[in-house]
């Protein structure tokens, strides 16, 4: 599958909606999975502003690679993030988009590190 390296250089990346896991069927309650890792995939929502232009662009992660707390305005790094075109047919129309997919999402907030308390 063609992938497309994304630059996020001089953008302002921050969490539009927090980290959900991610259904591979809804209707059956199947997790969708990394097929070479096994763990669970996850999507954040994240804003994407860059010249004067924003737009919401759902990222999709595996579990342990998102790191820190990510609430609602969270300011955050994208590492690998690539766009995949894909094709689909779904009851007889073709449907078309880009799915977006990061390496790792981490949060930049201040004190993220922190342990949590028990």
């Amino acid at each position: 599958m063609r992938q497309i390296p994304v630059d996020t250089n001089g953008a302002t990346l921050m969490v539009a909606q927090p980290p959900q896991i991610k259904m591979r069927d809804k209707k059956n309650g199947v997790i969708a999975t990394d097929t070479d890792t096994g763990h669970t995939l996850m999507t954040v929502d994240v804003l994407f502003v860059m010249n004067g232009n924003a737009e919401v662009v759902s990222i999709t992660v595996t579990e342990p690679d998102i790191s820190g707390e990510l609430a609602m305005g969270t300011p955050v790094a994208l590492t690998g993030l690539v766009a995949r075109p894909w094709e689909n047919e779904f009851n007889g129309q073709k449907r078309h988009g880009i799915s977006f997919r990061a390496v790792a999402v981490t949060s930049l907030a201040a004190g993220t590190s922190k342990p949590k308390a028990a």
